[in-house]
């Protein structure tokens, strides 16, 4: 899905580029929001329309999973089986950390879809939820954009030279590859060790 994006967005970027960010921001990618950046460098964006569009776009994304969450509990808590670890480290994240979660959890790699799922099955404020979850997509777009417009330059370097010496692409996937390959290893255990801690903490918070 996400190859296919890429493809219309080099093809359509000056006429459709804001529609195509607004659905792939939907979708979370980061990608697209550097391509929205390096889009704003080369002239075919306006800096601060992309960061509303893909601001507005991360803001529904969330909110749909937050309502998919409220509204299909038990759907959820079978199809989401597997994900019960997560979940769990969900809600006691939200305990002990409250709205800040909320806040961050753009940026916690394997958890950004967990957490609004997670919310949207407990009481928390709906209205709240929104107004967090706004105030979050406008600055995670806002960052994001920003850095690739600002780096846009040395950025169309990089991809020149990768044109150029296409074994430095087979060597960066081997080495994403093997960094997949790493995490997926470690991570069922850094759950469980931060579920743990979690617990803990919040064990004596209460003692």
């Amino acid at each position: 899905m996400e190859a296919y994006i890429i493809g219309l967005w080099d093809q359509y970027a000056a006429n459709w580029g804001y529609l195509i960010l607004f659905f792939w921001s939907i979708l979370e990618g980061e990608i697209g929001l550097i391509l929205a950046g390096m889009a704003c460098y080369a002239g075919h964006m306006h800096l601060l329309w992309a960061i509303v569009v893909a601001a507005l776009g991360g803001f529904s994304g969330d909110q749909i999973y937050f309502y998919i969450g409220r509204t299909s509990k038990s759907y959820i808590n079978k199809k989401l089986e597997k994900q019960r670890r997560k979940l769990a480290l969900a809600h006691l994240l939200l305990q002990k950390y409250g709205w800040f979660v909320i806040f961050i959890q753009r940026y916690m790699y394997g958890m950004r879809t967990i957490i609004p799922i997670s919310i949207g099955l407990t009481r928390y404020n709906a209205l709240k939820f929104a107004i967090i979850n706004l105030l979050s997509a406008f600055v995670w777009a806002s960052i994001t954009i920003i850095l690739a417009w600002f780096f846009g330059e040395q950025i169309f370097k990089v991809l020149g030279m990768l044109k150029h010496y296409p074994y430095l692409v087979i060597l960066l996937l081997v080495c994403v590859l093997g960094l997949v390959f790493w995490y997926f290893q470690t991570h069922t255990k850094k759950i469980d060790k931060k579920i743990q801690k979690v617990q803990k903490d919040l064990k004596l918070k209460k003692g």
